[in-house]
C-alpha cells in the first residue's frame, strides 16, 4: 500500500483520516498547513494527497498548483466549500478528485486507493508480484527479483526501479523522476537520477554498458521496457 500525505488543518478531523486509511494498510502523514506539506513534499515522495481547501497560508488549491510543476502524484480534494465554481477551480489547477464534506471515512479511503491504483497502472483486487520480463515486481515486499533472485537494491534504487517499471514504455526526465521518487520539493541535484540509474543497471542489467530493460532516451530522459531491445 501507498503512502500519503493527508493535508487537513481540522486538528481533531487528521488523525481520525489518518487512522482510517492506516487501517486499510496505507502509511499516513499529517501537515496542519501548506507550509507543512511543503516541508513533508520536499523530504519524501507520497502516492497521494488528501488536501482541504481552506488552509493558513496559501490555500489547498495554490498547493495543488505549485505541486502539478513538478509532480504528477494524485490529489484527493476533501473539502466542505459546496460552491460548483470551486470545485470545478480545484480539478481545473490539478486535482484528480473532490470528496465533500463531510464525507465516509469508507468512501475516502476507496477513493485514495482508486487513484494510486489507477497512478501506477495497477489492477484492482490484482496480485502484488508482477512479472516484467525476466523481473519480477514484488510491492508488498518491495523488493525486485530476477529471474527469481532479489537484487540487492537501496530503497531509493528500489523506488526509482518501480517507479519506472509501473510506468513502463513511458519517458520520464530527470526532473520528473526526482518529483515523483524523491519528493516534488527535495533539494536534490538532477546528477542524483543518473547517478541511481547506474547503479540500478550494474544490479538488473545482463550487460549495464549495454542496457536492454533500463533506457536512456536521448535529450529526454529514462524509461523501462521489459522486452530487450536493440541497442542504438
Amino acid at each position: 500500500m501507498g503512502g500519503v500525505l493527508i493535508v487537513e488543518d481540522d486538528r481533531d478531523l487528521a488523525p481520525i483520516m489518518a487512522r482510517a486509511l492506516e487501517a486499510e494498510g496505507f502509511t499516513a502523514r499529517v501537515a496542519s498547513s501548506a507550509e507543512e506539506a511543503y516541508d513533508a513534499l520536499s523530504q519524501a515522495a507520497f502516492d497521494c494527497l488528501v488536501l482541504d481547501i481552506n488552509l493558513p497560508g496559501d490555500d489547498g488549491i495554490a498547493l495543488c498548483r505549485n505541486l502539478r510543476a513538478s509532480s504528477g502524484v494524485p490529489v484527493l480534494f476533501a473539502s466542505a466549500r459546496l460552491g460548483e465554481d470551486v470545485r470545478v477551480r480545484a480539478l481545473d489547477e490539478g486535482g484528480d478528485a473532490y470528496l465533500q464534506k463531510p464525507f465516509s471515512l469508507r468512501e475516502m479511503t476507496a477513493q485514495v486507493g482508486a487513484l494510486i491504483r489507477r497512478n501506477a497502472g495497477a489492477r484492482p483486487g490484482g496480485a502484488d508480484a508482477r512479472p516484467f520480463g525476466p523481473f519480477t515486481l514484488d510491492a508488498a515486499a518491495g523488493r525486485i527479483l530476477k529471474r527469481g533472485v532479489e537484487a540487492r537494491l537501496s530503497p531509493k534504487e528500489y523506488e526509482l526501479a518501480a517507479y519506472l517499471m509501473r510506468h513502463e514504455g513511458s519517458v520520464w526526465s530527470r526532473d520528473a523522476l526526482l518529483a515523483e521518487v524523491w519528493g516534488a520539493f527535495a533539494a536534490v541535484e538532477p546528477q542524483t537520477v543518473a547517478v541511481h540509474m547506474s547503479w540500478i543497471r550494474a544490479k538488473l542489467e545482463d550487460d549495464p554498458a549495454r542496457p536492454q530493460h533500463f533506457k536512456t532516451v536521448r535529450g529526454q530522459g529514462y524509461r523501462f521496457t521489459s522486452g530487450e531491445e536493440a541497442t542504438a
